[in-house]
This record gives C-alpha cells, sequence and structure tokens, in this order.
C-alpha cells in the first residue's frame, strides 16, 4: 500500500504540462480544486472528472497511475463518508433503522464530500508528478515575494514545503524496509484489534523517526557545508518565465470553470 503513494514524487517527461511555469501549475491546480468545490451534483463530477482525464493523458501519465495513488486513502475516504451519513441533515428519508435515519440528502453530500476528497488527492498528484522539487520551490517563493515586504520567510517556507515533499516517497521507501525487517523478526502488523494493531506500530514508528531525524540533520549539515543561504541573491540555473503554454492553460482552466459554473447554473 505505501508503495501507492503518488503525493510529491515527479515523473520526468516534456509534455506540455511539464513544460509551463510551475507558478502558472500551481495556480490552475488551486483553481482546479476550486472548481471541484463549486460542483454540486453528478454531471459536474463527470465534468471534472473527464478535465482531470485529459490533463493527464496531454502530460503522459498513466490515469491508472493517479488512480493508485487514492488507495492508500481509502480509509480516510470511508471514514469521511460515514460522518458525513450520520451526521448531515435531510428532509427525505430512505430508511430508519432503530434511531438512525439515512436520508436522501444525507447520502448525497456523504458521496460529494468523499469524490472531493478523491478530485483533490489526484488534483494535486498531478502537480507533483509534473514539477520537479527545485521548479516547485521556485515557484511557491516567487508567488509569494511580495510577502516579504512584511518580512514572511517566503523563501524559507517554501523550501520546507517542497523538501517535505520531496522527502514522502523517500520516507515510504524506508517505511517498506522496516516493516520487512520487522515482519523477518515475527512482528505482526495485520491481525488482531485496532488496539493491537496500534501497539505493533509501535517498532516500526521509532526506527522511522529514528531515521527521519537523522536524514533531516544530515540535509541540514549538508547545505551549511555547500554555504547555502538561499533568499534574494540565490542565483537560479533556470529563470522563470511565462509563455504562450501558460496562457493556453489558463483559458483551458478557466473555460472549464465556465462550463462548471454554467452547469450549476442549469441543473443546480
Amino acid at each position: 500500500m505505501l508503495k501507492d503513494i503518488t503525493l510529491g514524487q515527479y515523473f520526468p517527461g516534456n509534455s506540455v504540462v511539464h513544460r509551463m511555469d510551475p507558478r502558472t501549475k500551481l495556480i490552475l491546480t488551486i483553481a482546479y480544486i476550486v472548481g471541484v468545490f463549486m460542483v454540486k451534483n453528478l454531471p459536474g463530477y463527470l465534468i471534472a472528472l473527464g478535465f482531470l482525464y485529459l490533463v493527464v493523458r496531454i502530460a503522459g501519465i498513466q490515469f491508472s497511475y493517479l488512480l493508485k495513488g487514492v488507495k492508500p486513502l481509502r480509509f480516510i475516504i470511508v471514514f469521511t463518508f460515514i460522518l458525513n451519513v450520520i451526521f448531515a441533515q435531510g428532509e427525505t428519508p430512505i430508511f430508519t433503522l432503530g434511531f438512525f435515519t439515512l436520508t436522501k440528502e444525507a447520502l448525497s453530500r456523504a458521496v460529494y464530500f468523499a469524490m472531493r476528497l478523491v478530485f483533490l488527492v489526484m488534483g494535486t498528484s498531478v502537480l507533483t508528478l509534473t514539477t520537479s522539487p527545485v521548479q516547485l520551490t521556485d515557484g511557491l517563493e516567487r508567488l509569494m515575494r511580495p510577502l516579504e515586504k512584511v518580512n514572511f520567510p517566503a523563501h524559507e517556507l517554501a523550501m520546507m514545503m517542497t523538501i517535505a515533499l520531496r522527502f514522502i516517497p523517500t520516507l515510504l521507501e524506508e517505511t517498506d524496509k522496516i516493516q520487512k525487517a520487522q515482519m523477518a523478526r515475527g512482528a505482526d502488523f495485520e491481525s488482531g484489534n485496532l488496539i493491537a494493531r496500534a501497539k505493533a506500530m509501535i517498532p516500526l514508528l521509532v526506527p522511522l523517526f529514528v531515521s527521519s531525524f537523522r536524514r533531516a540533520n544530515d540535509l541540514a549539515m549538508a547545505m551549511e557545508a555547500r554555504c547555502y543561504r538561499g533568499g534574494s541573491h540565490r542565483t537560479r540555473l533556470r529563470e522563470l518565465k511565462f509563455t504562450r503554454l501558460d496562457a493556453y492553460g489558463t483559458l483551458t482552466v478557466a473555460a472549464f470553470l465556465g462550463v462548471i459554473a454554467l452547469e450549476g447554473m442549469i441543473l443546480g
């Protein structure tokens, strides 16, 4: 299951999506997520799915690979679905079981919230799969640069966020190695109730935390040994420039938001 996580991984390529400016991709990803949260019916989600499928195909990524990244989050998605079914209010009952009454509105809200989580993960995965960590850092820093006028640490925050994303695959690989080593020594992570499984995770979490802190310390020492300072005086191998691809991408996402808004007015 750990190998199924795609968030934070980078898929090298030379597609139209790969060549776009990282600032544009960050803004358009946020716009896509906003559009998904604007959807209030099934046809709207089908439009969002079709748009995402088109972007993934243009980027040269297998859509099944993107769906695989949702698999590790299935427990959170199911948990969100159950919470909305239980606590959401509605006026059209479907059936009643004791004190619990399932309503049509609660079921629809639960389905839509679960689908929003799925699209949120998939949309963010497209961003990280088509943008290298260095480009992502530069894009975040440039977008937050106006905040430096109020002494906001834009560069430091962008660097921390990008390093965190970059080390997700590394930590997953480390977790897989530790888990296999503990299983070879007789550890059981799958049997027993919830409390027993939580206790069984201790031999996995302790070495993982130790390894994470060691990697963080090694990275800090390596950056300090290379006199890394960053900030406004940092030079870049490739300067960020907006091109026609960014304009085409912006128009495409704007058209998507327009279709979502129009569909909501017609069917909403």
